[in-house]
């Protein structure tokens, strides 16, 4: 799937996402700044979470539960320093948990990804809109 959009149309965006039924794994790529984390945000709404989300930036994770009392798992390993500081969190019972997981800066742990994975590729274009490719 590829998709260019703004990102008043985020909301659209994110309800084509999970229509494409992808992989519990989803690994997000893109610059700093590019609207991973606000995508992922419309996503846990999309999938019918309900509380406030954040980006787990110094938490490393956050977990959120849907209207359907399932868990979402949210991973930012920007700041993670060694594949080793994600097997310590216990990062395979998460990714191997059913559940869905969103990681940002998963090329930083790049020997725990599941096989079974999806990937989203998000980059800025000049006009200030988003070019968004579901692999």
């Amino acid at each position: 799937m590829n998709v260019t959009f703004s990102l008043d149309q985020l909301e659209e965006v994110a309800q084509k996402i999970i229509a494409e039924k992808p992989n519990k794994v989803i690994l997000f790529h893109g610059e700093m700044g590019v609207g991973k984390t606000t995508l992922i945000k419309q996503l846990c709404k999309t999938v019918g979470v309900t509380d406030a989300t954040s980006s787990p930036t110094f938490s490393l994770v956050n977990e959120y539960q849907t209207i359907k009392n399932q868990t979402v798992y949210h991973f930012d390993f920007y700041r993670l320093n060694s594949e080793t500081e994600a097997m310590d969190m216990g990062i395979d019972d998460y990714l191997y948990s059913g559940n869905l997981c969103f990681i940002e800066w998963a090329e930083k742990i790049p020997n725990l990804i599941p096989e079974a994975h999806s990937v989203i590729t998000i980059e800025l274009l000049a006009d200030g809109k988003r070019s968004l490719e579901l692999s």
